[in-house]
């Protein structure tokens, strides 16, 4: 599993956060960061989604993190990383700069996912991300940390 995200996260909660789960994931995705570009609010995002795209590994399952994707539950999620893992394609996330995707990203995507109608920072989705797949592992595993008695 990859993590292709736009900018550097620095020392800081977001990165202990993200180590925090990363670290229990298995495996443990490879991230690579992507520099943030500058330029009018268009220019951004075609830039940092031109560099997104080329990172791709051949016939990559690509996940874009998009505020205008699904946001399935937990367990609807564990069932979709299930799918994705069975393709046999190497399954890569992508996050996106404070201007969001290109257009182009998300045409290649084979699913967006939102973490919800809020907006996060962009450092801070890599964090949420992280759990949520630990939690997605955790639940096909039959592991309790999902806690899946408690009332939605």
């Amino acid at each position: 599993m990859r993590l292709l995200a736009v900018g550097r996260l620095k020392p800081g909660p977001e990165a202990a956060l993200f180590a925090q789960y990363s670290a229990r994931l298995r495996p443990p995705p490879l991230v690579t960061e992507i520099p943030e570009a500058r330029g009018s609010a268009a220019e951004i995002r075609r830039r940092e989604g031109a560099a997104l795209l080329a990172m791709l590994p051949d016939q990559a399952l690509l996940v874009a993190l998009d505020l205008g994707g699904a946001a399935p539950s937990s367990e609807a999620l564990a069932t979709l990383t299930e799918r994705w893992d069975a393709s046999g394609r190497p399954l890569c996330f992508a996050i996106g700069g404070a201007e969001g995707l290109d257009p182009a990203v998300l045409a290649r995507a084979d699913h967006a996912l939102s973490l919800g109608p809020l907006t996060w920072p962009h450092f801070l989705v890599r964090g949420l991300l992280a759990e949520q797949l630990f939690r997605a592992q955790a639940i096909r595993a039959g592991h309790p940390y999902h806690r899946a008695w408690r009332p939605g």
